[in-house]
């Protein structure tokens, strides 16, 4: 649970930095581009001026520092009406009329939308007479008010990307341990198995009407096909047609032999056999894992149902128990490697059960639903071919 809870703790400090950094971003851009909409204003208020002088001008007025102000403006859209709300001129305006009548509708809407947002300069000219500097903001400056929400989607898929990229790490780190730990058991239980096979075919030929060899047999053969589980983690192997009643009832039969008789298991069937794509091995090891798991959950006492179906899109499997139930804020957490409600054991089995079907198989399972106090059930679904 370490690793979790460091995986944990970064993507906390993650997030958290992702925001400070964005809120920094938007307060410094509020700012400056407050103070850009000030120095524009004023720019304006300028220009205005130039304007009156430019209208109050007579022969003999000096008219290059009016013009050199007017000139100037290459970046502010600004629109000047008369006292009429006639257009008389425009600067930096966006046209892509065709018609002249359809220019001057779409410069004189301009104007009233800048007038209705408050962007214009009243000119007295004298006599009740008056021009309307009508301007908004510049191209750079609705550019620069944008910048900060793109800064924000950059550092939010910096944010994503570091997040996934540590999961994947983490998860290849944890792959590897999988592997290794898979391996070097099968190849621990390799010795003893063969050993275990060598002495039980002594006994045969020594007390070959003992009853019990049998069941010895068997058990050994379990031990072998357990070996042969874990030697299968690592590699990918090649699922074939199974018969899925045939792996279920083996399952029912393994687990009734070796659980107490106030815990019942039925297998409820179709009529018509499935055959599904199936690594036979790790196929049981999932279904025996969901089975030991609800029986410790009914505490050895209850019942456990097993339906397959074949339904239209895949092949399903339930579990279904009468156990104590799952916290629905617990059904991803379940699968998660170190979750245990138990006080022995390393909460591997749910994971590696997730992984076999999810990696081995193509397939999907989840907990379909839970009661507190009336039972769990799984489900797995499987494609079809």
């Amino acid at each position: 649970m370490q690793w979790i809870n460091r995986i944990r703790q970064v993507k906390i400090v993650l997030v958290v930095l992702a925001v400070v950094l964005s809120v920094a971003s938007l307060v410094v851009s509020h700012f400056l581009v407050r103070d850009l909409k000030a120095e524009e204003q004023r720019k304006m208020e300028i220009w205005a001026e130039a304007m009156r002088s430019l209208n109050n001008a007579d022969e003999t007025t000096d008219l290059t520092l009016v013009w050199t102000v007017l000139n100037s403006n290459n970046t502010i859209p600004v629109i000047v009406l008369d006292s009429e709300g006639r257009v008389q001129d425009y600067r930096n305006i966006e046209t892509t009329a065709a018609s002249a009548s359809a220019l001057d509708t779409l410069v004189l809407n301009r104007a009233l939308s800048m007038r209705r947002a408050g962007r214009v300069i009243r000119i007295n000219l004298g006599d009740a007479d008056y021009m309307e500097i009508c301007y908004a903001d510049s191209l750079i400056l609705r550019r620069l008010a944008w910048w900060p929400y793109v800064q924000l989607g950059v550092v939010l898929i910096f944010v994503v990307v570091a997040i996934f990229a540590l999961l994947s790490s983490k998860k290849a780190e944890q792959n590897k341990v999988w592997v290794g730990l898979s391996k070097e058991t099968a190849h621990q239980l390799g010795t003893p198995i063969s050993s275990l096979m060598a002495w039980h075919e002594v006994l045969r030929e020594t007390y070959p009407d003992d009853q019990l060899l049998p069941e010895m047999g068997k058990d050994v053969q379990r031990l072998q096909r357990i070996a042969e589980r874990f030697s299968k983690i690592g590699s990918q192997p090649e699922p074939k047609p199974e018969n899925l009643g045939e792996v279920l009832s083996a399952v029912v039969q393994y687990i009734s032999r070796r659980t107490s008789n106030r815990v019942s298991i039925t297998c409820q069937l179709p009529d018509e056999a499935i055959i599904a794509p199936l690594s036979a091995p790790l196929f049981e090891w999932v279904v025996e894992n969901l089975c030991k798991n609800a029986i410790d959950a009914m505490e050895g006492k209850g019942s456990i149902t097993l339906t397959a179906r074949e339904e239209p899109d895949c092949i399903s499997v339930e579990v279904a128990d009468t156990g104590k139930g799952i916290p629905k804020n617990r059904f991803s957490s379940v699968f998660t490697p170190g979750y245990t409600t138990k006080e022995r054991g390393w909460g591997l089995g749910l994971s590696l059960a997730k992984r076999i079907v999810e990696e081995y198989h193509n397939g999907r399972i989840y907990v379909k639903n839970s009661e507190i106090g009336k039972g769990t059930t799984f489900r797995i679904e499987l494609k079809k071919h």
